[in-house]
């Protein structure tokens, strides 16, 4: 038999980009953008149908290791303002997080304040909660590379 556990924890963030809203929100909606920074240069596979309803695939390996496959789907997008998306995150084919996720962008004098925030399901002890926040925390730090930008706090 093996040991099964469940974790809920919920994180915010926030990053101060020196951007318009609408550059920034533009950086998660290209599927070029977006495979750049997100996707990184472990991926093996990226794909971005950003729309209402749409999906997004990440597929990738770390120093040869498992295969991670990250798989959300859209649920709520406005342009420039706000993102909903739910999200598994699956090593191999075992499903060890399942996340609900929100992104918002506001003006922030003459830039962006963006704040994301994650309820996520963590299964098996299979992911820590702080590993994800973390991982979120160096995504949004390749935003900023990807916007051309100093790594936002």
């Amino acid at each position: 038999m093996t040991d099964r556990s469940v974790i809920h924890a919920s994180f915010s963030i926030e990053r101060d980009y020196p951007v318009s809203p609408a550059r920034v929100f533009a950086a998660w909606a290209d599927p070029a953008a977006k495979a750049r920074w997100f996707a990184g240069a472990e991926a093996e596979h990226h794909e971005l149908d950003f729309r209402h309803g749409g999906s997004e695939i990440n597929r990738g390996r770390r120093a040869g290791g498992p295969l991670l496959t990250f798989e959300s789907r859209y649920h709520d997008i406005v342009e420039g303002e706000r993102i909903v998306y739910s999200s598994v995150l699956s090593v191999e084919e075992n499903p060890v997080t399942a996340s609900l996720t929100t992104v918002q962008f506001r003006p922030e004098g003459r830039g962006t304040r963006l704040l994301l925030t994650e309820q996520g399901t963590f299964l098996d002890g299979h992911e820590d909660p702080a590993w994800r926040e973390e991982g979120t925390g160096s995504w949004l730090a390749a935003l900023a590379v990807e916007l051309g930008v100093p790594a936002a706090r």
